[in-house]
């Protein structure tokens, strides 16, 4: 693994399915992700870096792990780290105005 990284498995842009992101986002700890992943990329899963302190480690990387595979988040893994980031620009294609709405509403 290369300085950049390696970017775990997701779905192709074109394979995104509705269905599946807005069952990912069912949830409010993934709904609160959503919000912390739109500012940029994050480093890591610490529960309290991502302002959901009360949970378990393990708890918060199943929680991406569910972003990722609905094809809502981006993950590369470097080392032992973990940097996850938003699929602004392929959601947004699939999706005109998903993330859009969901985002004011969290507001």
């Amino acid at each position: 693994m290369g300085e950049e990284g390696e970017w775990l498995p997701q779905p192709d842009a074109d394979d995104i399915e509705l269905v599946k992101v807005l069952h990912a986002l069912g949830d409010p700890v993934r709904l609160s992700l959503l919000k912390v992943y739109s500012a940029g990329e994050q480093f890591s899963c610490a529960p309290d870096a991502l302002g959901i302190g009360h949970l378990h480690k393990s708890t918060v990387s199943h929680h991406m792990r569910i972003m990722r595979e609905a094809g809502i988040t981006s993950t590369r893994a470097v080392g032992r780290n973990r940097y996850v980031q938003l699929r602004r620009d392929e959601l947004d294609a699939r999706f005109p105005g998903l993330l859009d709405a969901l985002l004011k509403s969290l507001t």
